[in-house]
């Protein structure tokens, strides 16, 4: 195998292995997708086997592709951390927050404030499944949120810092009977309809962990939408329909209604900062530093009450018992 492959050829390679779709994939990496068959034939006539087995319907790994993806991973993975050294301080960390008022916000703010030198970029897209695409593409840096949720094929590529166990609440019309409590159990809610992003790819995560709560006590599901963008968007389409809303104690104030903590029991919803494995960035450490801070003197990861967490979610952020 030669040793001057180009770094072209092997993200090209890696984003079809990882999509198994070479019009998603050349979407992926911003080209056309003549632009990367081409680029595959290059690669494959370099290495001197076939990557791929390509049919009208289908794209697979052969065995000499699967055996070669781990070794471009580590590879890309390498030209990765050697971008980062380069650009040092002076590359602006892309961070995803979900919302203005969020987990994320307030570990952003923290490294702000702790490392003024650094630029930490704010993105506003509700959504880890979507972000963690983002990540993956290198088109983002970090984001937050609930890594369980996520395929255990992206999962492989980040690494995560647990943050967060953050208390689920719900978000009611201010005439609805259950606004005039100061925390709604969840068995208030049987038969109750309420949305929790169905029909939004990029919060997946989030409507999984809904189902997981709704399913054991009689709660609808709204049914799907479009995804909403921005704040004021979301406040515009909520009062239109007059939905009860799924949310988190961390949430936007939204005029006419009123946000309550769930109890008996707590439910949680895990929190972590999420990052494409490999990457090297002292943003990244002042972020990291600002979260574990945060958590310590907030005591984030120990919530007060009897919490309701899926199994997965507790393995993954690293609750015993």
């Amino acid at each position: 195998m030669p040793y001057d492959l180009e770094p072209r050829l092997l993200r090209a390679f890696a984003a079809v292995a990882e999509e198994l779709h070479f019009t998603r994939a050349a979407a992926r990496l911003y080209i056309a997708q003549q632009a990367l068959s081409r680029d595959i034939q290059r690669l494959e006539k370099a290495v001197g086997a076939t990557l791929f087995t390509r049919t009208t319907r289908a794209v697979s790994l052969t065995a000499e592709g699967a055996r070669l993806l781990p070794y471009v991973r580590r590879v890309l993975a390498a030209y990765d951390e050697l971008a980062a050294a380069q650009a040092g301080e002076s590359r602006p960390l892309l961070v995803d927050v979900g919302g203005p008022v969020s987990t994320g916000q307030r570990v952003v703010t923290a490294a702000r404030e702790a490392a003024p030198g650094l630029e930490f970029v704010a993105r506003y897209h509700s959504g880890l499944t979507g972000a963690a695409e983002d990540i993956l593409a290198g088109r983002l840096d970090v984001s937050f949120g609930r890594i369980a949720g996520l395929a255990p094929e992206v999962q492989e590529r980040l690494d995560h810092l647990p943050v967060r166990l953050e208390r689920m609440a719900v978000l009611l019309r201010e005439d609805h009977p259950l606004a005039g409590h100061d925390a709604v159990p969840v068995g208030a809610l049987r038969g109750e309809t309420v949305y929790a992003g169905a029909g939004n790819p990029a919060t997946a995560e989030w409507t999984d962990l809904a189902t997981r709560l709704f399913d054991g006590h009689g709660i609808v599901m709204a049914e799907p939408f479009p995804g909403i963008e921005g704040a004021e968007e979301f406040v515009r389409v909520v009062r239109k329909r007059g939905w009860s809303v799924l949310a988190s104690v961390e949430f936007i104030e939204v005029p006419g209604m009123a946000l309550r903590p769930l109890v008996e029991p707590v439910p949680l919803s895990p929190v972590s900062m999420v990052w494409r494995r490999g990457l090297r960035h002292p943003g990244v450490d002042a972020l990291r530093t600002a979260a574990q801070e945060l958590g310590a003197s907030q005591r984030w990861m120990r919530p007060e009450g009897s919490g309701w967490l899926p199994p997965g979610d507790a393995e993954a952020m690293g609750v015993v018992g």
